[in-house]
């Protein structure tokens, strides 16, 4: 079967391999393994296997059967854990797939003393853990992560993704100043990508105004307010011209991630289940907690709507929580599709305008709170516009917002 002429499909490379393995399984149980993961997904439909779960099972079973002293039996059994892990997550089985991914990062340790490189399996045992809320172990691992990688500089493109995550579980544990630093780092970073055409003006935008986020949030609005200014700076110079070259959708995906990370504090309490790791791409995220964070999607928009029939009779009870819920739902529906499509913009643009009128109601009717909750309704829409490429408007937003804090020069 294997030496006949046509293309081969993965049931049947699985059938021979399961031969092979059992009269020569040097070389072909490291090929079985892989193959079982092939199977274990339908290429043809996108879609998991029917039997998926027990594929990849299978696919670990067998990499673990490969002779310790085959070199390439660590990369084969690190693959087969990581496939299975997804599907375990996927079915609920949440403790297993952890102790898989503790399994990756033993593996990556070991090979990462061979070879000096980083530890494989950091990043996905750091999600891990936070979304289990181990706040300060995730932190410690994305500390470890990030001071193997960082002098190596932003040049594979992967540094700032993990910047994001680092800075998330810092502030997910608590440790502030660590926190403020590891953002300063990537506002730097990105400040440098920025001016040698390295990378999207957007991203350091969007970093600025994470940061002066996370400043108010620690109670240094002074330095915050500095920070708003160094954007709208920025952001005045470039709303005539827009970026330079095409970045692709890179600096959408980094806009969303911001995004999730913002609206995380707005939705705590968390959740009767695990909460995404609020810097952390979706792609990183496990499958069940995913879904769980994007179902919740159809929920808020009925409680959303029941809550603004409440709040036109009563906006002293319920004006409020409208805005913060409407403001769970934006955000969550903008990770949702940006994550999906390059059109997202068309499918959350309501959002963001109807979360800015929301935002006005309660500034007329309370402006002591209100009026800084509409100028930060304003920003997320600011980013939005950036997002978009729509600059005119993202600036338009940005200064109307400096405006209710205070700041216009």
């Amino acid at each position: 079967m294997l030496l006949a002429s046509g293309r081969r499909t993965p049931r049947e490379e699985v059938d021979a391999y399961r031969v092979l393995a059992q009269v020569s399984p040097a070389a072909y149980l490291p090929l079985l393994a892989n193959a079982l993961q092939r199977l274990s997904y339908d290429t043809s439909r996108g879609r998991p296997h029917p039997d998926s779960l027990a594929l990849c099972e299978e696919a670990v079973a067998v990499a673990r059967a490969v002779d310790t002293a085959e070199t390439a039996r660590a990369d084969v059994l690190y693959e087969a854990l990581n496939t299975c892990q997804r599907e375990l997550y996927a079915v609920g089985r949440r403790a297993e797939g952890l102790s898989m991914r503790a399994e990756m990062l033993a593996i990556g340790r070991a090979q990462a003393e061979l070879s000096g490189a980083p530890v494989a399996g950091l990043s996905k045992w750091a999600a891990g853990l936070s979304e289990e809320g181990r706040y300060a172990e995730a932190a410690d691992a994305m500390t470890e992560l990030v001071a193997a990688i960082l002098p190596h500089g932003p040049a594979s493109g992967g540094l700032a993704w993990s910047l994001l995550e680092w800075i998330a579980a810092l502030h997910d544990a608590g440790r502030s100043s660590e926190a403020l630093a590891a953002f300063e780092t990537l506002v730097s970073m990105e400040a440098a990508e920025a001016a040698n055409g390295r990378g999207p003006i957007a991203c350091h935008l969007y970093s600025l105004i994470g940061y002066a986020q996370m400043l108010d949030a620690y109670g240094r609005g002074e330095q915050a307010a500095l920070v708003r200014q160094e954007a709208l700076a920025l952001l005045t110079e470039w709303a005539d011209t827009g970026e330079r070259k095409s970045w692709s959708s890179y600096e959408a995906s980094f806009w969303a991630v911001l995004m999730s990370f913002s609206g995380a504090d707005g939705e705590r309490p968390a959740s009767d289940g695990p909460r995404p790791p609020s810097g952390a791409a979706p792609i990183e995220w496990s499958p069940d907690a995913k879904r769980r964070y994007f179902d919740s999607r159809h929920v808020l928009r009925d409680e959303v709507d029941t809550l603004a029939a409440r709040a036109t009779e009563d906006p002293d009870q319920y004006l409020a929580e409208l805005v913060r819920l409407h403001r769970v739902l934006t955000v969550r529906s903008a990770v949702y599709w940006e994550h999906r499509t390059h059109l997202f913009a068309e499918r959350v643009r309501s959002l963001f305008d109807e979360g800015v009128g929301l935002a006005r109601q309660l500034s007329q009717h309370d402006p002591a709170d209100g009026t800084r909750t509409l100028a930060r309704t304003l920003i997320d829409r600011s980013t939005f516009y950036i997002a978009a490429c729509e600059f005119r408007p993202a600036l338009d937003d940005f200064r109307e917002a400096l405006g209710y804090l205070g700041e216009v020069n």
